[in-house]
């Protein structure tokens, strides 16, 4: 098929879109119209990228998305079609503001944190020409390891479902929203191959309820997921994409696959509920034109298809506001605001005293000398080098920050082995030693790409020798650009290791600064250290940010949106190279709680430079799916701070141990000494249980918590009435 190029009026789409607006039409009756006119060579357009794949892995070669990739653009109707920019972390087209990742913003838990940076970074892709952001993943990860945990927001469903709904708020003002990988992709380098088996009750309580709080709050379109789900290939799954997502969630934007793998079956898929193949001319334009000729793809399916996107659109252009002007992009006030996340992420796992005060923040003034160690203290270490990868026009390393406020006092030594270090960190008066992870050891990988999914790249690539020759190529480039993948092992480095602990055992005041976008587990090295401050990957202005927190311009405002737990086999285990997987309902600190294993630092967790209290706690009646929980904080030290305070939820009957289900949560920023009363909107979602009937709520009384962590021995207890 070639693109759609019979005369017609050009203004068709504006023509519905003014008549929707003038409230001349709805929005179904428009698009209805608007379905009407179009020829079936325009419905099939419509129905995958605009490039052929020849052409579009070529422009893919130059650069991952240096443009936006385009689907369903019809001149005839003036139907704009997609123009998609990737990234997480920020745009992934031009050279755009590369924030903090998404795991880092979540552990600000704050939402407007979030809504502020998706603001930012929509600004950005409809300054570039984007008008949709496939940047919010809310993945749940069973098992720490899985190498993109970094794009996604932690291991808590309600707190992933507040983030995802704060960005397509941020968002939807300037492009259209995408959310994903629907559904369980949280295995990168078998994603392309494996089925992950989960029973139902465990899919909806689970693995699904942050999908659904990102639906309802009004995200235009669903990324379907790699994997295949209980034996169906989540594209073409038509329990996720019909069933769940819009019978029993009422979701009214379109499906879209995620790349070139993301069906199997072209026709089918249609009927399931997949709306659109990306982002190239694939397998679809190979087969949905005979298909439609000879009965076997009704018509109906694909205007269904079509109608999708189009009220995507129509939705889109009656609210979108005007592109700016391309100097927003990586702006100062954006990179201002990538200082202050990088401030709110970063999570103070430990600070001891060292000569009677704690370790940090160091008093600048009062330093002679500091030694810098560490092989990513000089790196402008961004993390992933895959789809979620952004090209800023600059970048600031934890080296750049501390010269500029040290200068000649800063001894820097990026590798040094641990005898040479000890014996420069014994005569200074602080070390800081840099440690963690880089695109080598986490992220996007391509490595899983088999023999039968590289088939469905088309031409001679269907031949399975070919195809397997391809494969062994991709492995090879995949490795030599860095594509990390999972993590088998949650520990840092040996050599990493031996460094801190030979500068710990020379230097009282040693300061270690982890770097890295998932789970660290830390134990035992981090005992013997004043202090640890987990920056994950903090962005281009991360190092101007972690000085901040480090000398104490700014609070380290993070909380672990993650569990730590102290050895690895103390949460879930998979065969990161299988096949067939099961998840379960115990993972995270979840887990840990009814094992009845203690955590290294639980979720919620994260120390300030000031403290807090809490008193005078009152929760609210139950009013449908919601209840208020009220508490009054007190910021008992000496200096402004931040503290989030946390709302659990124990039910009886989970286990024999107390379980936390994390129900409400809310920052809160006061002046040394102030003293507040907040009221915090709660859910009792994640008290729920799927049955037969669907959702119910056991009615029996839960016990809530408001706390600093999950498992605060300090939380005061109260109530909360489900039983009449």
């Amino acid at each position: 098929m070639t693109p759609p190029d019979s005369t017609g009026s050009q203004f068709a789409f504006d023509a519905a879109v003014d008549s929707v607006r003038r409230g001349e039409r709805d929005l179904d009756s428009a698009v209805g119209h608007l379905v009407e006119q179009l020829t079936d060579d325009e419905l099939l357009w419509l129905l995958d990228g605009d490039l052929t794949i020849l052409r579009g892995l070529r422009e893919m070669s130059q650069g991952y998305n240096k443009i936006p990739f385009r689907a369903g653009r019809i001149d005839r109707l003036g139907i704009p079609g997609i123009r998609f920019t990737d990234g997480p972390r920020g745009v992934a087209v031009g050279a755009s503001t590369a924030f903090p990742v998404a795991i880092a913003r979540a552990a600000s838990w704050d939402p407007a944190v979030e809504r502020s940076v998706a603001d930012a970074i929509g600004a950005e892709a409809s300054a570039q020409g984007a008008n949709l952001w496939a940047g919010i993943c809310v993945n749940l990860a069973y098992a720490p390891g899985w190498g993109r945990a970094q794009e996604a927001y932690g291991e808590d469903p309600l707190l992933l479902g507040a983030m995802g709904a704060a960005a397509v708020d941020g968002a939807n003002p300037w492009v259209m929203s995408c959310v994903k990988h629907f559904a369980l992709n949280s295995m990168e380098e078998v994603r392309f191959r494996v089925d992950v088996r989960v029973p139902e009750d465990v899919l909806r309580e689970v693995y699904l309820p942050h999908f659904r709080t990102v639906v309802e709050a009004g995200v235009d379109s669903v990324m379907s997921a790699y994997n295949s789900v209980n034996g169906t290939w989540a594209g073409q799954n038509s329990h996720l994409l019909t069933d769940i997502l819009r019978d029993d969630w009422g979701f009214r934007g379109f499906v879209m696959t995620d790349f070139i793998w993301g069906l199997r079956d072209p026709v089918g898929s249609v009927a399931a509920g997949q709306d659109l193949e990306m982002p190239f001319r694939q397998q679809r334009a190979a087969t949905l034109a005979a298909a439609l000729a000879d009965g076997r793809l009704p018509r109906t399916d694909v205007e269904r298809a079509a109608a999708r996107q189009l009220s995507a659109q129509i939705r889109y252009a009656l609210r979108a506001r005007p592109a700016p002007d391309v100097s927003v992009v990586a702006s100062a006030g954006h990179r201002r605001l990538a200082r202050e996340v990088a401030r709110l992420g970063a999570v103070l796992l430990r600070n001891q005293k060292v000569a009677g005060r704690p370790a940090l923040p160091l008093a600048e003034a009062e330093l002679s000398r500091v030694v810098l160690f560490g092989p990513l203290a000089d790196q402008r270490n961004q993390g992933d080098v895959g789809s979620s990868m952004v090209r800023p026009p600059s970048s600031v390393s934890i080296l750049d920050a501390l010269r500029e406020r040290l200068g000649a006092r800063l001894i820097h030594l990026p590798t040094a082995d641990p005898m040479t270090a000890a014996a420069a960190a014994g005569p200074v008066d602080a070390a800081i030693v840099v440690v963690g992870l880089t695109s080598e050891d986490e992220g996007e990988s391509m490595i899983g790409v088999d023999t039968p999914s590289t088939q469905l790249l088309g031409g001679i690539a269907r031949l399975r020798p070919v195809a397997a020759v391809m494969v062994r190529f991709a492995a090879r480039v995949a490795r030599k650009k860095g594509f990390g993948g999972d993590r088998r092992d949650l520990r840092l480095r040996a050599d990493d290791v031996a460094l801190i602990e030979a500068v710990a055992a020379v230097n009282a005041r040693t300061v270690v600064v982890v770097v890295g976008g998932g789970t660290v587990v830390m134990a035992p090295w981090d005992a013997d250290v004043a202090a640890v401050l987990l920056a994950w990957y903090p962005g281009m202005e991360g190092g101007h940010g972690l000085g901040d927190v480090l000398f104490g311009d700014a609070e380290p405002g993070g909380r672990l949106p993650v569990t730590i737990p102290r050895r690895q086999s103390d949460l879930p285990q998979v065969d990161w190279d299988a096949s067939t997987v099961t998840y379960d309902r115990w993972w995270g600190q979840r887990k840990l709680d009814r094992d009845g294993v203690a955590a290294a630092y639980p979720l919620g967790f994260g120390l300030g430079y000031t403290t807090f209290g809490m008193t005078g706690l009152d929760v609210g009646r139950l009013d449908g799916e919601k209840f208020t929980a009220a508490v009054t904080v007190t910021n008992t030290g000496d200096r402004a701070g931040r503290h989030v305070v946390q709302f659990y939820a124990i039910r009886p009957g989970d286990t024999g141990r107390p379980i936390h289900h994390l129900v409400g949560f809310q920052a809160v920023h006061l002046a040394a000494g102030a003293v507040t009363r907040i009221s915090v909107d709660c859910s009792t979602r994640p008290l729920q249980r799927w049955t037969a009937d669907g959702f119910v709520l056991d009615p029996t009384d839960v016990t809530i918590r408001a706390a600093s962590f999950a498992g605060d021995p300090a939380a005061l207890e109260g109530r909360l009435r489900l039983s009449s």
